[in-house]
């Protein structure tokens, strides 16, 4: 008998396929005002895009695109990024921008290095001042949509010693902000001498990388 997790796969490969028919799937970093670390954990994207390409059919751009949101290329990738430690700050332009980019199809993984909630959440009211934050709960797609995660996000990094949070900014149905909080999934992406993680620590931010990436192609 045919399992059928490897059922859905096939048809969540295939609308991959029908997605990407000219590109490669590809990740942008945003380069943010205000003072933070935008290029925190500089191993981390371009180690987590090989895993993907070692462990799913995705066809993978290896590069990391680092952009800033008034860049002409953005509406080129489908995937944003976003980290640090410090402060956030986007122009009036740049929020402009970062909401009709999402309304149209985007999709945005922020990641928090520590130290960055405060002025993250900040500046996400600004650009939708009507939305809030809604914690997913462990049954939600995005724990599940390639590897299964019962207990939802994997924490990586102590910080506060909070449990992690999966949180998420929806247009209707469609999950368009994806915000990892106490959890510090880039910190397990970086290279193995950088944080000198556990294997199983890794490799559960790396698993973790692959399902947010899976889901934001096939929702």
């Amino acid at each position: 008998m045919v399992h059928l997790k490897f059922i859905r796969h096939i048809i969540l490969l295939a609308s991959i396929i029908v997605w990407l028919p000219a590109q490669a799937f590809s990740i942008a970093r945003i380069h943010y005002g205000g003072g933070g670390d935008w290029y925190g954990d500089p191993s981390s994207l371009p180690n987590l895009l090989n895993y993907i390409s070692e462990q799913t059919s995705i066809v993978v751009d290896p590069n990391e695109y680092r952009i800033k949101l008034t860049d002409p290329e953005l509406f080129s990738h489908s995937f944003l990024y976003l980290t640090g430690h410090g402060n956030i700050r986007f122009t009036e332009d740049e929020m402009d921008i970062l909401r009709n980019y999402l309304l149209k199809g985007g999709f945005l993984h922020a990641d928090d290095n520590y130290g960055m909630d405060t002025s993250f959440r900040r500046e996400m009211k600004r650009v939708f001042p009507e939305k809030d934050w809604v914690m997913l709960p462990f049954d939600h797609d995005i724990f599940h949509s390639f590897y299964d995660f019962p207990q939802g996000l994997p924490k990586i990094h102590e910080h506060d010693g909070n449990p992690p949070q999966g949180l998420g900014l929806f247009e209707g149905d469609r999950l368009i902000v994806f915000y990892s909080y106490e959890s510090d999934l880039g910190d397990g992406w970086e290279d193995a001498e950088v944080h000198n993680d556990p294997k199983d620590i890794r490799h559960a931010a790396l698993k973790m990388g692959i399902n947010i990436v899976w889901y934001s192609l096939t929702q």
